[in-house]
């Protein structure tokens, strides 16, 4: 049996239960936990122990050409998560270094949280809990979303779930994708349109795309005077989507009515804003159930085996 070096980053690998861990030792892996401290960086950790490294378990930590290039033995990173635009895709390729992800594995936590967060914010929860703890019983005045307008921006597995999820509301569910799903128009009445109708005629807006250069600041000052002065967006994709400056700005103008992020560009977030009554902020805690941990480890975990034993799986990054 051949025997391996398994570095893990991801903080949240094996920790709903054991799967992921004994199946890599199963298979004689050798598995070396990397955490940031005090007394070390995360990114000085790597560049001490990549070099004998088979594969790497990874977070969100980046990984540029000058840390991959000290990987002479490492053939995989096997994302914790769906996202890896952090991870330099060419220098990769240039070592023969695969990517993979865990997709599907923590949709339905994520669906859950987008729903929580459009919930959360359009009753102006976090505010009543807050006054109420300080003594006082504010009562802000919200907006339902019964029979409301929902835009969806990407329908794979997550805005799926979110419509789905939210079909009992009988909201008109506005959609934009490349890839139209007839399971939404044919069940669910879903709608597609273009980007600039979506964030023109919606109530609440949930975004379920990848950053790319089409889709950064997607959300910027322009785009919310377009919105509806009482429209809810909530953000569960990536930080870049959104110009925060600008989202700042539309939120204490009242250009919009709230907003629910659990992603940023900053992680953790400290920036203004924190300030706003109207917006919630979540720590990149959409996944943060013991379901999608067990999931994600497990499918990390056979990723990496997959492609440590036959030089490819099902999926790696084109």
């Amino acid at each position: 049996m051949n025997t391996y070096t398994i570095l893990v980053t991801a903080r949240s690998f094996g920790s709903a239960d054991s799967k992921a861990i004994d199946l890599l030792q199963e298979h004689g892996c050798t598995v070396i936990r990397l955490k940031e401290s005090s007394q070390c960086s995360l990114r000085t950790q790597l560049e001490e122990n990549i070099g004998k490294a088979d594969a790497i378990i990874a977070g969100l930590e980046p990984y540029d050409a000058s840390l991959l290039s000290l990987g002479e033995n490492l053939k995989v990173i096997s994302r914790y998560g769906v996202g890896y635009d952090a991870i330099d895709q060419e220098a990769a390729s240039r070592q023969n270094i695969k990517i993979t992800i865990t997709p599907g594995a923590n949709g339905d936590s994520v669906a859950d949280f987008a729903v929580a967060l459009m919930l959360s914010a359009a009753r102006h929860v976090p505010v009543m809990d807050q006054t109420l703890r300080g003594g006082k019983a504010q009562r802000p005045v919200g907006v339902e979303l019964w029979q409301k307008t929902l835009g969806v921006i990407g329908t794979g597995r997550i805005g799926q779930g979110v419509i789905k999820r939210l079909s009992g509301f009988q909201m008109k569910i506005l959609c934009y994708d490349m890839y139209q799903c007839e399971e939404l128009k044919e069940h669910y009445g879903a709608l597609y349109t273009d980007i600039d109708t979506l964030i023109r005629e919606s109530d609440f807006i949930t975004i379920h795309t990848p950053l790319t250069v089409k889709t950064e600041n997607l959300f910027n000052a322009e785009t919310f005077k377009q919105m509806k002065s009482r429209s809810v967006l909530v953000n569960t994709a990536r930080g870049g989507i959104i110009d925060e400056g600008a989202l700042y700005n539309a939120l204490k103008e009242g250009e919009i009515g709230a907003a629910g992020l659990d992603v940023t560009l900053d992680d953790p977030y400290h920036g203004k804003l924190c300030e706003l009554p109207n917006c919630i902020l979540t720590p990149h805690a959409g996944a943060a159930t013991i379901e999608a941990s067990s999931k994600m480890s497990l499918m990390a975990a056979e990723n990496a085996l997959a492609v440590l034993q036959t030089g490819t799986c099902e999926y790696c990054i084109k």
